[in-house]
C-alpha cells in the first residue's frame, strides 16, 4: 500500500497539505476523501484510510487550514473558518480527487463537521456518495440533555472567551482537541442553531444553493452515547441536504460490541473488523449496513 504526501492549492492561494494512500497496481474500485472533525488531525484517520487501500479504494486525507499539517507557523490572529475548511478546502480536495478518480465514483466519509461542510463546496454536485459519522455543527441547543450545561461553558463560554484573549484557541495546551484558528472557534463557540448565522443575505443564498445540489445518498451514522451528534442534532444538519437521500441511522454502543463509542472514537484501530467492516458495505453497494437502526 503506497501513501504519498500531496500539496493542494485553494482557489484563495492557501495551500494544504495530505496523502493519498493507494493499493499498488491495481485499479482503484472507488476514490474517497476524508473529511476530519474539528481540532482533530489528519492522521488520526491515516489507519482507516490504510484500511480502505487495501479494501481497494484510493483514499485522500488531508489536514484544513490551520490545522495538523496545514497549520501555519503561527495561529494568532487567524481568521480561517468552518465555511472556508469547506468552500475552500475541501473544495480543493474534492476538484484534487476528480482529477485524480479512475472510478467515475468519488465518495465522501466525514467525521463530526467533516460529515457537514460538503455541502459548501462549489462542486458538491460531482460527489457520487458520502458516509457522515457523526455530522453536525455544533449548536449547543442540540446536545444531550444531560451533557449540556458543562459541554455549553467548556466549549460556548470558556472556548470564545480564551480565543478573545489569546487570539486563538490553545486547545492542546489545555488537552481539548487541537490548538484552532480563532474565526473557528468563535464560529462553533457561538454557533446557534442556524448555520448561516453572521452571513449576509447572498452569502447565505449561495450557501443554501450549494447544499441543494446535493443529490447524492447520505448515510448518516451516530452513536446513542455521543452528546455532540444527537438524534436532534443530525436532523438539523442533514436538513441543509433537502436534495439528497439520507439515511439516518442510531447506533448502540453494544451494536458494535463495545461498552462506550462517544462521538471521537468510531476511526480508532478497535473498530476495524466492526464498523470500518461495515462501512465497506455502503462504499461498496450504497447499502445500509443497520437498517434495522433507521430513524426519520
Amino acid at each position: 500500500m503506497d501513501q504519498t504526501k500531496i500539496e493542494l492549492t485553494c482557489t484563495d492561494g492557501v495551500k494544504l497539505t495530505g496523502h493519498w494512500w493507494r493499493k499498488p497496481g491495481e485499479v482503484p474500485r472507488a476514490t474517497v476523501i476524508i473529511n476530519p472533525a474539528t481540532g482533530v488531525h489528519a492522521r488520526y484517520y491515516h489507519r482507516y484510510a490504510a484500511f480502505l487501500a487495501t479494501h481497494g479504494y484510493a483514499v485522500l486525507t488531508y489536514d484544513y487550514r490551520g490545522i495538523g499539517l496545514s497549520r501555519p507557523e503561527s495561529l494568532k490572529g487567524s481568521t480561517f473558518t468552518w465555511r472556508q475548511w469547506g468552500e475552500q478546502d475541501f473544495d480543493a480536495a474534492l476538484r484534487h480527487a476528480l482529477e485524480e478518480d479512475r472510478t467515475s465514483r468519488v465518495l465522501v466519509v466525514g467525521h463530526s463537521i467533516g460529515g457537514f461542510l460538503a455541502g459548501y463546496a462549489s462542486a458538491v454536485s460531482r460527489i457520487s456518495a458520502m458516509l457522515s459519522v457523526g455530522g453536525q455543527y455544533g449548536y449547543w441547543g442540540d446536545y444531550a440533555l444531560g451533557h449540556r450545561l458543562p459541554l455549553a461553558l467548556k466549549w460556548h463560554v470558556a472556548m470564545p472567551v480564551l480565543t478573545g484573549v489569546i487570539g486563538h484557541f490553545p486547545g492542546k495546551r489545555l488537552g481539548w482537541l487541537e490548538d484552532l484558528p480563532k474565526g473557528v472557534a468563535f464560529g462553533w463557540g457561538l454557533q446557534q442553531a442556524r448555520a448561516e448565522q453572521g452571513l449576509d443575505r447572498e452569502k447565505a443564498q449561495v450557501m443554501r444553493t450549494n447544499f441543494a445540489a446535493a443529490t447524492f445518498p447520505v448515510l448518516s451514522v451516530t452513536m446513542t452515547d455521543d452528546p455532540f451528534a444527537t438524534p436532534k442534532a443530525i436532523n438539523r444538519a442533514m436538513g441543509y441536504y433537502r436534495n439528497a437521500p439520507v439515511t439516518k441511522v442510531l447506533l448502540e454502543p453494544r451494536d458494535l460490541g463495545q461498552a462506550r463509542v462517544g462521538h471521537f472514537d468510531l476511526f480508532h484501530a478497535r473498530h476495524e473488523t466492526g464498523f470500518w467492516q461495515s462501512t465497506l458495505d455502503f462504499l461498496r453497494e450504497g447499502q445500509n449496513p443497520w437498517p434495522e437502526r433507521v430513524y426519520a
